[in-house]
């Protein structure tokens, strides 16, 4: 099927796994970086991208995956556009199928690789139903061991603590809402913050300021999808106000808050 214009499609949510479908004619994403995996397919047309300083073309049946905090972009790399599903997985959902190992990275941001391919493609054949949770749980674990697998990830020498990188993970997620100083994860991770910012980078694939701006930005897109102004959506969720958000959402995401708004309204 040919398409003319930019659309989006989301799944059905769920606690662990975000789903999405979509095409764009031209330009997709101005540059932006998650705490997530970002694990597509390509469909149609050529996905064209910047990643680690240099272009890639995804072509169809290629798998995509953008390691989470790595900036990158999406545009079309002919005048057919491109339309792809993609699928955005949490760094403690792999460490819980992994227990506690370097986060798998797969350096190019493409891969043909069957293993990668077919474990991102069962868990985005239907969009239009909900993930059982086994299903799910079983999914998600496929495609840990995969990305283990192809990422020949060597194992590092100094132990990580995982332990208290979780404690202040969690803390984060109960304190979303709220000031959270380093010094306060001290406390709560029981482990000097040097030690803590890099064990956390290595588990779950960011910083945990960055860890903490994205989960507020989650319940930002909740209220902005229930029709929320977005002055209310920034104090809400503990933004300093709209411009604070709109920067935070911009470089996350690629597009301001208002795009975006506009895009799930045209589903």
């Amino acid at each position: 099927m040919m398409y003319t214009k930019d659309w989006t499609k989301v799944s059905h949510p769920s606690r662990k796994i975000e789903r999405m479908e979509a095409f764009f004619a031209s330009h997709g994403f101005t540059p932006h970086r998650h705490d997530t995996y970002a694990l597509g397919i390509t469909l149609n047309g050529v996905h064209s991208f910047s990643y680690r300083k240099s272009m890639r073309h995804s072509l169809p049946g290629n798998a995509v995956v953008i390691h989470p905090d790595e900036l990158h972009d999406g545009e079309a790399g002919t005048e057919a556009g491109f339309h792809y599903k993609i699928l955005y997985l949490s760094p403690e959902n792999i460490q819980q199928a992994l227990g506690g190992k370097t986060l798998p990275f797969v350096a190019d941001g493409i891969s043909s690789d069957p293993r990668i391919v077919s474990a991102i493609s069962n868990l985005l054949t239907n969009l239009d139903g909900r993930l059982d949770s086994l299903e799910e749980d079983d999914g998600i674990y496929e495609i840990a061991q995969a990305l283990n697998e192809v990422s020949g990830q060597k194992t590092r020498r100094k132990k990580l603590n995982y332990r208290a990188a979780e404690l202040a993970r969690q803390f984060m997620l109960d304190a979303s809402d709220e000031a959270v100083t380093m010094d306060r994860l001290e406390q709560v991770a029981e482990t000097d913050r040097w030690s803590l910012s890099r064990d956390f980078r290595a588990l779950f694939g960011t910083s945990p300021y960055r860890y903490l701006t994205l989960r507020r930005l989650d319940k930002a897109k909740g209220m902005i999808s229930a029709g929320m102004a977005l002055v209310d959506v920034a104090a809400a969720c503990g933004f300093t106000d709209q411009s604070h958000m709109t920067h935070h959402f911009s470089k996350t995401y690629g597009l301001p808050p208002g795009r975006w708004a506009d895009l799930m309204l045209r589903n």
